[in-house]
């Protein structure tokens, strides 16, 4: 699937401010599963650019604005293309395949924990409270023969999808999962913190991803389509690597998705983030279009 995305954020201050220092995470990477053909990010005021891999390998732009400003615009335009990622590729795999209760067991050995130690430890939005454990199954696990980790992950993820409403004005970019876990309504980023929580307090590494995904010819004739970011969930099936998981939609996460990058948590991947001197009366704007194209 070929897909041209749009993004802008405009931020307008009450009065001018100076000094502007950013990062934007916004270029998709190239992975198997995508490849970006084209990507341009424009500044107004204009300002030089720099480009720089951060430590989860994620694209950064980084730029500084001196001079004074009341508006500040930042655009991007991309062009992706993806195709649907396959999801038994045990084939491709060396060494013997685990069992179970061998995956299981192997996500709980040092080699495993010292290797995805940064997917694994709890960050200030993925603290397990024991609410969380609780709705986890942690406090009553049992002797039954253990779940394949890639089904008990599908069955996690279908689990937040129907206990759990998508709201848009319960929550917001500070909301922890201790916040939102006895409300049971959020937004996909809050779901998102909700499964990885849940998959490290499994001891199963699991990461926050940021992107996009592609909705426009699934909305029924004459209804507005409002794009704009996603998140979901990226976590480490022995035997098969790290696996995509969406709890918020019913969608296997496939073509439809453009992946921006990933982190511990949506702190990691902040789309735009910066400081400036000056005026606290900001005014932000997003939007986000995703289309896509022929050939």
């Amino acid at each position: 699937m070929k897909l041209k995305i749009m993004h802008v954020t405009e931020y307008t201050y009450a009065e001018p401010v100076t000094d502007s220092v950013n990062e934007v995470r916004l270029t998709p990477c190239t992975n198997e599963w995508q490849s970006c053909y084209q990507h341009a990010i424009a500044v107004e005021p204009n300002t030089p650019l720099q480009s720089y891999e951060d430590f989860f390998g994620n694209r950064v732009t980084a730029f500084s604005v001196n001079e004074p400003h009341t508006k500040l615009t930042i655009r991007t335009q991309m062009t992706v293309v993806t195709t649907e990622p396959g999801r038994e590729r045990e084939a491709e795999r060396k060494g013997r395949l685990f069992s179970p209760a061998e995956a299981w067991a192997w996500l709980d050995k040092d080699e495993a924990q010292n290797r995805f130690a940064e997917y694994l430890l709890p960050t200030s939005y993925t603290t397990a409270t024991p609410e969380v454990l609780v709705f986890a199954g942690m406090d009553e696990r049992t002797a039954e023969e253990p779940a394949i980790v890639h089904e008990w992950l599908s069955a996690l993820s279908e689990r937040i999808r129907q206990e759990f409403t998508y709201d848009a004005d319960a929550t917001d970019v500070k909301t922890k999962v201790a916040d939102m876990i006895g409300s049971k309504r959020g937004v996909c980023q809050d779901f998102a913190h909700l499964m990885i929580t849940i998959c490290r307090s499994r001891n199963i590494p699991a990461r926050y991803v940021s992107g996009y995904q592609f909705i426009g010819d699934l909305q029924e004739e004459g209804t507005a389509v409002q794009h704009a970011s996603h998140a979901w969930v990226e976590a480490y099936v022995p035997n098969r690597g790290w696996c995509s998981y969406d709890p918020t939609n019913p969608s296997i996460v496939g073509e439809r998705y453009v992946k921006l990058g990933h982190g511990r948590d949506y702190k990691d991947i902040v789309p735009v983030k910066g400081v400036y001197r000056g005026s606290s009366g900001a005014h932000l704007d997003v939007s986000v279009v995703v289309e896509q194209l022929d050939g």
